[in-house]
């Protein structure tokens, strides 16, 4: 009889212990997804493998995160659709798509609206930006860091641009996006939608006459190869948000939740030291393949921004002391 009321209380015990475990989010081990859309050896998924090891080393192995690279978990739509579900924990994505969540962040997208990088970042690194990745909390996405993705800018296979009138008539390739199609109209070029995979052949072909990227994509893509000229007029600064789902955030003790926001801003650092190295590579590659580089005259920018004009008043209705805000800094 004493046998098994001893036997009794240590399964009882046991039990409890079993359960306290069970309620205790510290303990549990955690296997989470990380999805990335770009290649392996790109910046940001560089970044999102430094900041899967850090959340490991920091939790003592309790949280492991795999990066999914390549668009293996679908495009960054759907990757932010299965975030706000909890099918998949982490991501990185361009605040483009993001922008159908909250339109708020169609201000962050405006042409022009940065005088340079340092601008951004004293944005973006400071109230407003914060502001912004608490925004996302009520389409159940929670925001961690801001990557870079560096600037856009013209090019074309026609003729060398360094004032605004020198876009003028260009067929110029743009997103499907009324925002950016409004841009180039308001340049003074023909604005033409295209996918993506179709440009190359387009600027061969003479279907369109130039696109707009960034430094690396125009490398990457060997658009360089058939649109040699390229102005660095740097018409926008698209950020890009490291994010966790709210189902996820929700799963983890206050201890956890502390040490992944610490490493998503300690990887976004490494990202934009990555991309500021990707950009210099790309630079020097399509320099050495023959592209011609130019800048704006002294005063076109101010041009190009003061078309803008219709634009900020579409799309930036109702930001208008956000977006003086943002131009102050």
């Amino acid at each position: 009889m004493k046998k098994t009321l001893v036997a009794a209380t240590c399964a009882i015990l046991s039990l409890g212990l079993a359960l306290t475990g069970c309620n205790s989010k510290k303990s549990e081990k955690m296997v989470l997804r990380y999805a990335e859309n770009q290649p392996q050896d790109y910046p940001t998924t560089q970044a999102a493998y430094k900041f899967a090891e850090m959340v490991e080393a920091k939790t003592n192995g309790r949280i492991h995160i795999d990066v999914y690279y390549g668009a293996q978990l679908g495009d960054e739509k759907s990757v932010i659709e299965q975030l706000q579900f909890g099918a998949i924990d982490f991501t990185r994505v361009s605040i483009s798509p993001l922008s159908e969540f909250d339109k708020s962040l169609n201000v962050l997208q405006l042409p022009y609206l940065y005088k340079d990088a340092a601008q951004m970042w004293r944005v973006l690194d400071g109230d407003i930006g914060a502001k912004f990745l608490s925004n996302i909390s009520s389409s159940n996405l929670i925001g961690l860091s801001w990557f870079d993705a560096g600037a856009r800018n013209f090019y074309n296979s026609v003729r060398p641009v360094t004032t605004l009138e020198d876009m003028k008539g260009l067929k110029i390739r743009v997103q499907e996006s009324q925002m950016m199609m409004g841009m180039v109209a308001q340049v003074g070029a023909n604005a033409t939608p295209m996918a993506y995979g179709e440009v190359y052949s387009s600027l061969q072909t003479g279907v369109i006459d130039g696109a707009e990227n960034n430094w690396p994509s125009y490398e990457s893509t060997s658009h360089y190869e058939v649109a040699k000229y390229f102005v660095l007029d740097e018409h926008t600064r698209v950020p890009e948000m490291q994010m966790i789902s709210k189902i996820t955030w929700d799963k983890l003790s206050a201890e956890d939740q502390k040490i992944i926001r610490e490493c998503a801003a300690e990887s976004a650092k490494i990202e934009r030291e990555l991309w500021a190295d990707k950009e210099k590579a790309s630079e020097a590659k399509v320099k050495a393949g023959g592209s011609v580089v130019t800048e704006l005259a002294a005063g076109e920018k101010e041009k190009f921004q003061a078309a803008m004009a219709p634009l900020y008043a579409q799309f930036g209705a109702g930001y208008e002391q956000l977006i003086a805000d943002i131009q102050s800094k």
